[in-house]
This record gives C-alpha cells, structure tokens and sequence, in this order.
C-alpha cells in the first residue's frame, strides 16, 4: 500500500511512487462532481496509485475557483483517509494567494503541496529563487518544486540547488519536461546535500528511464486511466527487471500519446477514464459540436487499445 517510501529509496522520507494527478469529474453543469470525485478516488487507490495529486494540469487546476480547488483538495484527502499520500496542486497567481493555499492544504493534512514558477510573466532566475524562498519560509507546509516551462517560468538546476540548501521546507521537484540530462543535473547537484530531496517526473514518455536513472517516481496522466500500467512501469524497475519495464513503458508511450493527441488537454484522458467506465464528464470549456464527434470517432479505438494492456497485464 502506499507509503512515503519507494523500494530503492536511500531515505524513508522520500516521496516516491506513482502519483495520479487525477482527472476532475463535473456534471452536466460544470460543476465538480463530489461523490464521483470520492468513488474516482477509491478506484485508483485499490489499483495501485501511491499517491494521489489533486489539482495538477491533468485536473485542470486553472478552470476552477480557488474555492472549488480547495475543496477539491478538502474532498480528496477526506477520500484517502491516510491510505495514501496527498501531493496538492498549489498554484495560484499571485505569491500571497499561493502562501493561503499553501496553509489551507497544510491544515486539511496534504503531505506536502506542487507549485510552479511564477506564470504569465516570465522570471528569471533570481527572481524565481526569490519566490519559492518566500513561499517556503510563510508557508506551513513542505513544498514540492513544479517545473513546466512550457507554461511557467523555468526553474533552473542552481535555483533547485540553492533553494534544497537553504530551505527545508521544499522537499523535491517535479520535472514535466521529460529532459533526461536536466534530469540527471538536478539529481546531481542536490543529492549530496538533501538524501531527503525527492525528483518525480511528469512525463509519461520517460517513466522507466527516469526511474531506472534514479529519480522517485512519477506524477503521470495515464495513471488516472491505467494505473496497473505506472504502477507496473514502476514496480519492474524497482525490482531490477529493467527489460519488463521497458515492455510496459512502450505500452505507455502508445498510450500516453494517442490520448495526448486527442481534442485539446486532457480531453483524451477524460475519453481514456471513460473506457475504463468513469463518466467524468467533458470538462469545463464551452465545446464545438465538430469536437464531440471527433472524440466519439476515437473511443473504439482506444477501448481496443486499452483492454489489450490489461490483458496483457493480467497475464
């Protein structure tokens, strides 16, 4: 079951495995779907998430109300009961609204929250160092790194060194870039001097040679649709047969990517959840007609895809 502690861990503190940066159910209003939330929830957990991350990119953290993130947050980790850990989504636009979010999540028992760097307006460097030391010294909770640049400012490999220096509040870094060198830079350059300091990865794509380089593990999309994937992507490596999951990670990256090239993010996983029987809803943007066809056109092929892995996984 879920724990703060991955098999290949140096340090039990570590967060490490498998992630799921779950999928928000709305009704047919838009609304979040509470109830559908908290079954949503009991499922990845009984198959096989370590973790769950409310409020990431795949929740769609910005098409919601600082209010209904929070209760999103609040409902989650009322859901997880202490089965597993809770990574919370703590991003908001400006440092102060972060540092409330920050709190809010820290009082409702979150492990530890994710922010990005500052978006919008790019930063940089020293400007991004200043922030996260500004959070990470008002805040009341432990701070996971964010790293997207495709969206928010970079986090650089020496701002991630001094900010695991200086500030022990901030505990690790997800990477979603999927740069395997970068990667292997940061670990580089904070290892020696935080064996506490987790690194995740975001990008599916790179799942195993991440873990198999030494990062902790995974906050993944697929994970909220097949979650007997990750975790077996996980699993095999942890256990040293790196051949199996480099089998799985090849059924992953299919995957990943004909969800990822469906519609506009993460319209895919959403069809992907609904494949696996989890009506979620179609999101919170207004929608074409022209967009609803195309995802019926794709559904039969993704079912096929999706029932040959799990029998495959099943064995």
């Amino acid at each position: 079951m879920a724990t703060l502690m991955s098999e290949n861990s140096l340090n039990p503190r570590r967060l490490s495995g498998i992630f799921c940066p779950n999928l928000t159910p709305v009704d047919a209003k838009g609304r979040v779907d509470e109830e559908r939330l908290r079954e949503y929830v009991d499922w990845l957990i009984d198959h096989g998430v370590d973790g769950l991350y409310p409020n990431g990119s795949t929740g769609e953290f910005v098409r919601f109300s600082p209010t209904e993130r929070r209760r999103i947050v609040e409902v989650v980790v009322g859901q997880t009961a202490g089965r597993v850990p809770v990574l919370a989504g703590a991003a908001e636009a400006n440092v102060s609204e972060t540092i409330e979010a920050c709190n809010a999540y820290g009082a409702m028992g979150v492990t530890a929250v994710a922010i990005v760097a500052p978006f919008y307006y790019r930063l940089g460097s020293d400007s991004v160092h200043a922030y996260f030391t500004e959070i990470a010294t008002h805040g009341d909770v432990d701070v996971t790194l964010y790293n997207i640049p495709m969206f928010a400012s970079p986090i650089e490999v020496d701002v991630v060194r001094r900010l695991a220096e200086e500030q022990p509040r901030i505990v690790g870094m997800k990477d979603s870039t999927g740069d395997m060198a970068n990667m292997l830079r940061m670990m580089a350059a904070v290892r020696p001097i935080r064996d506490d300091f987790a690194f995740l990865t975001g990008w599916d794509p790179s799942l195993a040679p991440m873990l198999i380089a030494g990062v902790d593990g995974g906050t993944n999309a697929t994970s909220g649709v097949l979650p007997e994937l990750t975790k077996a992507v996980y699993r095999c490596v942890t256990t040293g047969d790196q051949q199996a999951a480099m089998r799985w990670q090849y059924e992953l990256l299919d995957l990943f990517d004909r969800m990822l090239a469906v519609g506009e993010f993460p319209d895919g996983f959403r069809l992907g959840a609904g494949v696996r029987g989890w009506d979620l809803g179609v999101g919170r943007l207004p929608y074409s007609d022209s967009r609803t066809s195309d995802l019926t056109k794709v559904k039969s092929e993704l079912e096929g895809r999706v029932d040959k892995v799990l029998r495959e996984l099943r064995g």
